[in-house]
């Protein structure tokens, strides 16, 4: 890999809370004249902050991480920014890489097989992604696990929102807005991506425009004929379809 007359380095953030391993990909990268390190990060919350203020067109990002997992950073930036991850991820998590054509290195990795996955980071950097993230998230999910938080950025601040405190999830034009606690926060999603991502079993779709957490419902009522309200614990009330008075009604028993 050279660089010709007037090319573009390629702008890379390092994403890993080990500083041995962000020590190694800094002494590879910096082997490559058309590389540039623009962020080195040891959290998921600095890589947020790095790809706003240093604008890298790729990001190498560990998955295992305190505070946010890799997937986390990926759900918060949507798809600003292409991806090689970097990972000691187990090998049912790296055929749901493959699958869906996401770029990963298995620690321990050579500069040859980084510089190999740089080369297809390029060629993919500014194509929108082949799979949306809740289908990759759930593919690399062992089968019947589901996350236990949820994440949104809203005016520049991160949200970490656990499942279990979630009351409803509404769908607002491009968003959904997540109510916990009365406290709402926004995140730029549709209502169908975001019901993907949590457990069937746990939060129903009871109207186009409501996912309620089942557990926090009080009492079901009626209101004009064939229409219905969940009233959930905290006095909100929210619209039932017939569908999904009828889902309700066979989970519920």
């Amino acid at each position: 890999m050279t660089v010709e007359a007037g090319s573009e380095k390629l702008r890379v953030a390092i994403v890993d809370d080990e500083a041995p391993a962000r020590s190694l990909l800094r002494e590879y990268l910096s082997a490559l004249p058309d590389v540039e390190i623009v962020a080195e990060c040891a959290n998921g919350f600095e890589a947020v902050k790095a790809v706003e203020e240093a604008a890298p067109a790729l990001l190498l990002l560990d998955i295992q991480m305190p505070g946010l997992s890799g997937f986390e950073v990926l759900d918060l930036l949507g798809c600003d920014v292409a991806v090689v991850f970097v990972t000691a991820y187990d090998e049912y998590a790296l055929r749901a890489f493959e699958v869906h054509a996401v770029d990963y290195l298995l620690k321990p990795f050579s500069p040859a097989r980084l510089k190999e996955a740089l080369g297809r980071a390029r060629q993919r950097i500014g194509r929108p992604r082949q799979a949306g993230l809740e289908k990759l998230a759930a593919s690399a999910r062992p089968p019947g696990e589901w996350p236990n938080r949820l994440v949104a950025r809203e005016r520049g601040r991160v949200h970490v929102i656990p499942v279990d405190d979630l009351d409803l999830v509404e769908a607002r034009d491009d968003y959904v807005c997540l109510r916990s606690g009365g406290r709402e926060v926004l995140k730029q999603q549709t209502l169908t991506e975001l019901a993907a991502q949590l457990d069937p079993a746990r939060f129903m779709r009871v109207h186009r425009s409501f996912i309620v957490n089942v557990a926090k419902i009080a009492r079901i009522e009626r209101y004009a004929k064939d229409s219905r309200l969940a009233v959930l614990l905290d006095g909100t009330k929210v619209p039932i379809s017939r569908a999904g008075y009828a889902s309700l009604r066979d989970h519920l028993g």
